[in-house]
């Protein structure tokens, strides 16, 4: 099966990201495809480099980026929500004139329009959050 897994809430206010990352995992394990992972709203805040967590939990800006990188995950953080919340590409910033970016390994920037076509070309999309 095909899933495409949406993000609604940040990495350390709410379960939803940890479930979104064990639910992506456990199905990749299964066997099946993720399409895409699509975070929106406070989901924006898991792709921040700039998380720095006690050493004693868990990471979960980490776990997202080496799971993306061990399976080839597109991890797609929503441009609008991403600039109302301070998180930024390279190309965002320079277009904002920001002296900085923030973007974790794994993620990128995008629109809407990504979470659309995820909803088109998947067999299911599970939410996670509000």
């Amino acid at each position: 099966m095909k899933f495409g897994i949406l993000v609604n809430e940040g990495p350390y206010t709410h379960q939803a990201s940890d479930s979104a990352y064990h639910f992506t995992k456990a199905a990749l394990e299964k066997g099946h495809e993720i399409y895409r992972v699509f975070f929106y709203n406070d989901g924006v805040n898991n792709g921040s480099r700039l998380t720095v967590p006690p050493q004693d939990e868990r990471n979960i800006q980490n776990n997202w980026t080496e799971l993306a990188e061990k399976h080839d995950l597109d991890l797609v953080v929503c441009v609008a929500a991403a600039q109302r919340r301070g998180i930024l590409d390279e190309n965002e910033a320079k277009r904002h004139s920001k002296n900085a970016d923030n973007i974790a390994p794994g993620f990128r920037i995008s629109g809407l329009g990504q979470l659309i076509e995820t909803g088109i070309e998947c067999d299911r999309v599970v939410a996670f959050g509000d």
